[in-house]
This record gives C-alpha cells, sequence and structure tokens, in this order.
C-alpha cells in the first residue's frame, strides 16, 4: 500500500467535529474572542500579537481602507457596472490595481527601509543624529543611483499627509516605534538639504515602515495593504448601489471622446 502523503500546516484544519485554526478551537478560542486585525497578524506571522502591536496593526488598516475615487476604487465601481452579477469580479479588478502608484508604496517603502536597515553596518543609531546622517547617506545614494525614496511626496496632500503624524504617534504610544519608523522620520528630517524641496513623507509609506517594525514579513507589505483596501472597495461597491455613479463616468468618456487620426507606434529602436 502507497503512503499518503503528509501536508502540515499550523492554519486551518478540520475533523468531523471541529476545526482548528493556530492551535485553536476555532468555534470557541477564535470566534467571539479575537478581532479580526489580531488574527490576520496572528495568521500572517503563526505568532499572536501584543495588544499594542494589534492597535498600530488596525491603524495600518484604517489608513490604507479607503482614499476617495482613486483608480482602485473607479474600477471597481465600473466593473460592477459592467457586470453586476459578480461582485468577486469588481474587487479583483481594484485589487489588481494595487501597483507602484496605489498601496504599492507601502510595500516599496518598508522593503527599501528593511534593505538599508539590514545593510548597515554595526549596531543601528539610538540617536536622532545619527538616524539624520543615515538619512543622508541613504537619500544622495538614492538620488546618484538615479532612484526615487519610495515614500516621499504625494499628489495630493503636499503641506503633508494627516496620516503620517498620527501613525507615528500611535506606534510611539504602543512601543512599537522600531528603527524602520526611525528612519523613514529621519528622511522626512534631512532629505530637503539633498533635494533642494521638501516634500510630504506620505501615509503609504509610513504605514509600510510601521508594519516592518511589526516584524511582519516584508514580501507580504503590499498584501496588507491589499487586505485593508479590500474593506474600502466593499464600501465604494456598497455606496454605488445606494448612489450610483460608475454610469456618469463611463458616460463623460464615451459621449466626449474625440476622433483623431492614426498615431503609429514607432516601434522599439535599439
Amino acid at each position: 500500500m502507497t503512503d499518503q502523503p503528509s501536508y502540515p500546516t499550523a492554519l486551518g484544519a478540520s475533523s468531523r467535529t471541529a476545526i482548528t485554526l493556530l492551535g485553536q478551537d476555532l468555534a470557541h478560542d477564535v470566534m467571539g474572542e479575537v478581532g479580526f486585525g489580531e488574527l490576520a497578524y496572528w495568521l500572517a506571522t503563526q505568532r499572536r500579537p501584543t495588544p499594542g502591536q494589534v492597535r498600530v496593526f488596525e491603524a495600518v488598516l484604517a489608513a490604507l481602507a479607503d482614499h476617495g475615487f482613486t483608480p482602485t476604487a473607479i474600477v471597481t465601481r465600473l466593473t460592477y457596472l459592467s457586470a453586476p452579477d459578480s461582485v468577486q469580479g469588481a474587487l479583483a479588478a481594484g485589487l489588481l490595481g494595487g501597483g507602484s502608484r496605489f498601496l504599492g508604496v507601502t510595500e516599496d517603502t518598508g522593503t527599501f527601509l528593511h534593505e538599508v536597515l539590514e545593510g548597515h553596518p554595526g549596531p543601528l543609531p539610538t540617536r536622532d543624529a545619527d538616524w539624520d546622517a543615515l538619512a543622508l547617506e541613504t537619500v544622495h545614494a538614492s538620488r546618484t543611483a538615479g532612484r526615487f525614496v519610495p515614500g516621499l511626496g504625494h499628489h495630493v496632500h503636499k503641506d503633508g499627509d494627516p496620516r503620517t503624524p498620527r501613525l507615528m504617534e500611535i506606534a510611539a504610544e504602543e512601543e512599537q516605534f522600531g528603527p524602520h519608523l526611525s528612519l523613514f522620520a529621519a528622511i522626512g528630517r534631512t532629505h530637503p538639504q539633498v533635494l533642494g524641496k521638501t516634500l510630504p513623507l506620505n501615509g503609504a509609506g509610513a504605514c509600510g515602515a510601521a508594519l516592518a517594525d511589526l516584524h511582519l514579513p516584508i514580501p507580504l507589505l503590499r498584501g496588507f495593504a491589499l487586505l485593508a483596501r479590500a474593506a474600502g472597495l466593499i464600501g465604494q461597491l456598497a455606496e454605488e448601489i445606494r448612489n450610483p455613479v460608475a454610469n456618469d463616468i463611463f458616460l463623460s468618456v464615451d459621449l466626449n471622446n474625440r476622433p483623431v487620426a492614426p498615431d503609429p507606434y514607432p516601434g522599439n529602436r535599439p
């Protein structure tokens, strides 16, 4: 008789009479006892978070849930207009738009900061002056390499993203203000010396720094942004059902298109 393969998991497992999740009885130890934010953190790390970690994590989720008529929200509403029988398609369309310009900044910033810290020789700074020196070195290196520093700038909040100081305040209150947030804050203080202009630290970047300081898996940081935005997109769909605007958006483009002569693609130059 051939041995059956074994697939070990510490996540969900079912028997005829019970369901376990993370070693807990789902029905009795999790349902009604563990909040969704706490559970999401626990699932990703297989480590139960402290109350302070939960507060910071849920602050990040709130910060990223919805930011108005962004492309992710618009495409969700338009997809629902086109296929109202496919809520999952509308949600998926919005989530698939989470990239380098929207939502992906959370991952990009957390990864960028983590790589700087991982590559830093010796102990990490403990004073603001030393963090500022590291930040200056980091911004200089990025500019020399012709790369942007993720998390700097915002297309709307040009005078400061209100989410950033509040998230930093919450992290400090809960003793979760770690090296990633420290470096990000120092970049905010020092980058004008290199760039010659002052840019706001955007909220998505602050979220990436905070998530990294919570010791969440760096490759999954965009996943947490998408988790937050899924709630926001459900809200967008709920409002679209009650007060639809997608058809107006569609018609504003469809009724105002302007025919022009063909513009042949030039091809790829060597």
